[in-house]
């Protein structure tokens, strides 16, 4: 991958990532335009994330540091309550990195008849997610990991991650506004995860590497 191509990967993750149409389909699409080495894509994918959640903290910034605040009153306060929601549709998620992490990277194999099937399933969830009105609750914890289920299943190239769980969340009653909040703030710590483990792993690489040499 060269510098061009890398740029233009990297804006079509920002034009993406905060719309409900699947970044990593799209990424997927644009690698395969550029032929390039499918055994690096999932790596990528996970990289050009990192970057969108830098940009996702500033943007929650004051949220975020409301939430802090509130965590380390050390008391179940409103704030307490919702990063535990969080961390509760964090556990699907964390499963699937566990155990299935080599079956989702052969996912990301540049098969683009696949990831238009995945499109059209996020279409279908979008579609189903508009007319469910809701019923203006709040996420429960219920919600949160059915709502953290949908969040695991976005892991496919195609499916939109935020799409998928704003859907699930308006289809169990939730409101849009708390849900689009939730959405965003839901993935950070995952993907921030997934960021720092390739870059030890990458280490762990490179010292092999070096070992001989020495």
């Amino acid at each position: 991958m060269n510098l061009f191509e890398a740029i233009v990967l990297g804006l079509v993750q920002g034009l993406t990532e905060f719309l409900p149409v699947s970044s990593s389909g799209h990424l997927e699409i644009g690698k395969a335009l550029f032929e390039l080495d499918k055994g690096k894509n999932f790596y990528f994918t996970i990289a050009v994330h990192g970057a969108t959640v830098l940009s996702t903290i500033v943007v929650f910034r004051k949220e975020l540091a409301d939430l802090i605040r509130g965590v380390f009153k050390f008391r179940m306060n409103e704030e307490t309550g919702y990063v535990l929601r969080i961390f509760v549709s964090m556990i699907p998620l964390a499963l699937v990195g566990f155990f299935l992490k080599e079956e989702v990277e052969g996912l990301y194999n540049g098969n683009m008849l696949f990831i238009g099937l995945m499109l059209l399933v996020t279409s279908l969830l979008l579609a189903i997610g508009h007319f469910s009105s809701g019923k203006g609750r709040s996420i429960s914890y219920r919600d949160a990991f059915i709502i953290g289920l949908a969040q695991a299943f976005a892991v496919i190239p195609g499916i939109s991650r935020s799409g998928a769980t704003i859907a699930t969340g308006m289809m169990l009653g939730n409101r849009k506004d708390e849900l689009a909040r939730f959405s965003f703030l839901m993935v950070l710590i995952p993907i921030l995860g997934a960021n720092f483990l390739e870059i030890v792993s990458s280490t762990d690489k490179m010292t092999e590497s070096l070992s001989p040499a020495v």
